[in-house]
């Protein structure tokens, strides 16, 4: 009995003493958690601040800045003076492209325009067509004049119907586009025409066929194209950076690649309304006089335009400029040598210079060339700087040399 008894409380000692134990860590574990968990995140958000790209002023002497190549400029206050060049393609103006058409059906007897590419002059014979509804209208109009003329003598009323007979006979071929030489010819003659010439609108290029003789045609069908090439207008692409410089009536250069060293001149007349998605560019469109007819649709063109930006910006050399994708960075001399990086906003560019909209002041030096090797300069410092406050890299503490031992004597 007395020996189950003692291997009970011997076993419970040794449960209580385990739990006793177990519950020391816990609050040991507890107590040291506070006080090192600031310190690790501390450490690596120090870390991540360094990777970031986080600079620090940097010195160099003259002779290690000319060993890696830097330069200096001076921050300048004028005009920008901004170009924008882009590539083109003459084409025709769509204002003065006409389709040829029949306001009737019929046949096409006899075509005289029988290629693309022809030349046309305004008034000219395009084709001959035979037409049974025209022929109609125009035995109407012979028998509406005959009419006229036989009533002379009757009462007011029906010379007033026979004259509206001949004005509607009259108005339906004029709305059928037929010439009042025509229509008189007609009357004179008393005799309706079995063919009709259609004739060239206007001056200018056959840029579309759609006919051939003997083919029958319905009312509205397009016969021919013709484009007044005597001002065409040439489409380009800008890039939506630059739209703040374009504006319409705008006159640009025009540099074509058939014609070398003989650029043109011409206003802007159309801004596209929308922005491309996928490009980021807009259309924009230049109007050429092309009197001499040398430029022909499907050329392709170079266009320049000039622009001038406000005369109190602040300018820089686009080489002073670092840009880390988040922010853009100067790095300024001081007075005393040191090598400030700088926060700016940038505005408008040209092909060497930058304006700077804010950050930095008109006279301030900065570093113009080897930016580069400043900045990474710059953050070796701060890396650097940065791993002696993280824990375990903080530079050993100074120990007092051992005092030097007097010098022993003896007694002799």
């Amino acid at each position: 009995m007395m020996n189950e008894t003692g291997t009970r409380i011997g076993w419970r000692g040794i449960a209580l003493g385990t739990l006793v134990l177990a519950v020391a860590g816990g609050v040991a574990w507890w107590a040291t958690r506070d006080s090192s968990a600031p310190e690790a995140a501390a450490g690596h958000a120090h870390g991540a601040s360094s990777a970031g790209g986080t600079s620090t002023p940097v010195m160099l002497d003259s002779a290690q800045a000319t060993r890696i190549g830097v330069t200096y400029a001076r921050a300048e206050q004028g005009a920008l003076q901004l170009a924008v060049r882009s590539v083109g393609q003459v084409t025709y103006d769509e204002t003065r492209v006409r389709t040829v058409s029949l306001k009737f059906d019929g046949w096409v007897e006899r075509l005289f325009v029988d290629f693309t590419g022809r030349d046309v002059r305004a008034g000219e014979p395009l084709l001959t067509t035979y037409s049974p509804m025209l022929a109609s209208a125009e035995d109407e109009l012979v028998l509406a004049g005959r009419l006229v003329r036989d009533v002379q003598n009757a009462d007011s009323a029906t010379r007033a119907g026979a004259e509206r007979l001949l004005v509607g006979a009259r108005t339906r071929l004029r709305n059928w586009d037929l010439l009042g030489e025509e229509i008189a010819r007609v009357e004179a003659s008393g005799e309706s025409r079995r063919t009709l010439e259609i004739r060239a609108p206007y001056d200018g290029v056959v840029v579309e066929k759609l006919v051939f003789e003997g083919q029958r045609v319905m009312a509205g069908d397009p016969l021919l194209r013709i484009a007044d090439l005597r001002r065409v207008w040439v489409d380009a692409e800008i890039f939506e950076r630059d739209l703040a410089l374009v504006r319409l009536g705008q006159r640009v250069t025009v540099e074509l690649d058939a014609f070398p060293g003989r650029p043109r001149s011409g206003p802007i007349v159309f801004l596209q309304p929308v922005v491309d998605p996928q490009t980021r560019t807009l259309r924009v469109r230049v109007e050429l006089d092309n009197s001499d007819r040398q430029l022909r649709p499907g050329m392709y063109a170079t266009i320049r335009l000039r622009a001038t930006a406000s005369a109190a910006a602040v300018l820089v050399p686009r080489s002073a400029v670092l840009s880390t994708g988040r922010r853009n960075i100067v790095f300024v001399r001081l007075d005393d040598g040191m090598l400030e990086p700088r926060e700016v906003v940038l505005g408008l560019a040209s092909d060497d210079r930058i304006e700077i909209r804010s950050g930095l002041a008109v006279g301030e030096w900065v570093v113009s060339s080897a930016t580069f090797l400043v900045d990474a300069e710059s953050n070796l410092g701060s890396a650097l700087g940065g791993m002696a406050e993280m824990p375990g890299m903080a530079p050993p503490p100074k120990v007092a040399p051992p005092p030097t031992a007097p010098p022993t004597t003896h007694d002799h």
